[in-house]
């Protein structure tokens, strides 16, 4: 069988296939509470045959949410609705999981559609949704045009520390079996560990160790609540893209901080620390952020996730078979076709006659490949 479809065990946790859905906000929740759409937008890449299905970036808090219509599981009234996503997401075979993350001077931001900036007092006129006050490792606004973040205190950090641990135990209850921590994009965890964004002189600042102590002990907070036997991932920025920000080397470092900490794979991105343009060393062509995956899979001695600019079987496939990563992940390649996992299967000569399907479908796609095949249609 092709290596994407070997089967892959985290802790406790039997992944049937090497293909993760990247979390991908849809800005549908109210007040942080799930509905009909995430059932029905996540439960479609669970019957498509992907391995792994992480619902989005979900807020730890309320001021940590991005925008108005994230999800959030800072109160235990938001699991119940939760339920009904993860159970089906189980029931067709694929691993429900969850990305915890926090935006931190990211937050109270418009919706992409609505623009993409801050929340002002025409969103509360307009939609009913105010503005509020961000906060961060230090006072720096995110891009120009944006307002400055407080600076958090010693009270704050050790508030959000405790709100991963406490939505790690909601995860639990809410049927999911794996936990990502958002520490890329230039969301709060990343914010600390970039000095683009951290300025602080005390023990959560200054040199590297400093920067990534706010990252240690989200993972130690987590773990402490969250089973032993279920997997915990970090999505980590492996290059800021940016003169005097975190390079590769150092991200190899914080994976290595983490591993210790019971940290089980990493999922390697780029970017986001600052600003909506794209800085000038990034280059886009498919499968380019693998290369840091394999790097810090190499380096780290940890499972590593490539993300990014895949759309390829045969890409994905080799990046595998190649050990330069042990899982692949897509995002807007699902969004254009939820069976693009099924579709891959086929082309890699893992699945025939449509036996990986859902009987439902599979049944009558088989039926009509051999009529199609019998007359000579196709």
């Amino acid at each position: 069988m092709s290596a994407l479809f070997q089967p892959l065990t985290l802790r406790g946790v039997t992944l049937k296939n090497r293909i993760a859905v990247s979390p991908m906000s849809q800005y549908r929740a109210k007040n942080g509470y799930a509905n009909a759409w995430h059932l029905v937008h996540l439960g479609r890449f669970a019957i498509g045959g992907a391995g792994l299905v992480f619902a989005e970036a979900t807020a730890v808090e309320d001021r940590g949410r991005r925008t108005h219509g994230d999800l959030g599981l800072w109160e235990d009234g938001q699991i119940e609705p939760l339920l009904p996503v993860t159970e089906f997401i189980a029931a067709e075979n694929a691993v429900p999981s969850i990305q915890l993350g926090h935006a931190g001077r990211k937050a109270s931001e418009r919706r992409p559609w609505h623009g993409e900036t801050p929340v002002t007092e025409e969103d509360e006129a307009a939609r009913g949704e105010a503005p509020w006050q961000a906060i961060a490792p230090s006072a720096l606004p995110y891009a120009d045009g944006w307002p400055d973040p407080t600076e958090m205190s010693e009270a704050d950090i050790d508030g959000v520390i405790r709100a991963f641990g406490q939505a790690a135990r909601r995860s639990a209850e809410a049927g999911f079996k794996v936990i990502e921590v958002y520490a890329g994009h230039g969301f709060l965890v990343h914010q600390f560990l970039s000095p683009i964004a951290n300025r602080r002189t005390d023990k959560w600042g200054g040199d590297a160790a400093g920067r990534r102590r706010f990252a240690v002990e989200v993972a130690r907070s987590i773990r402490a609540n969250w089973p032993d036997g279920l997997p915990l991932l970090f999505r980590l920025s492996a290059t800021d893209w940016v003169d005097g920000g975190i390079e590769v080397e150092d991200t190899v470092e914080t994976a290595r901080a983490l591993a210790a900490e019971g940290v089980d794979m990493i999922d390697c991105t780029t970017g986001g620390i600052g600003g909506r343009d794209r800085p000038q060393r990034m280059k886009l062509e498919q499968g380019f952020q693998v290369p840091f995956a394999e790097q810090v899979r190499r380096e780290a001695g940890i499972p590593t996730m490539a993300v990014g600019f895949l759309w390829d079987s045969s890409v994905c496939n080799a990046a595998i078979a190649d050990g330069q990563a042990d899982m692949i992940a897509l995002a807007r390649e699902l969004l254009d076709d939820p069976n693009w996992p099924l579709h891959a299967a086929a082309q890699l000569g893992a699945d025939e006659a449509h036996a990986m399907w859902p009987p439902e479908s599979g049944w009558w796609l088989m039926k009509r490949a051999r009529l199609v095949e019998k007359l000579g249609l196709r």
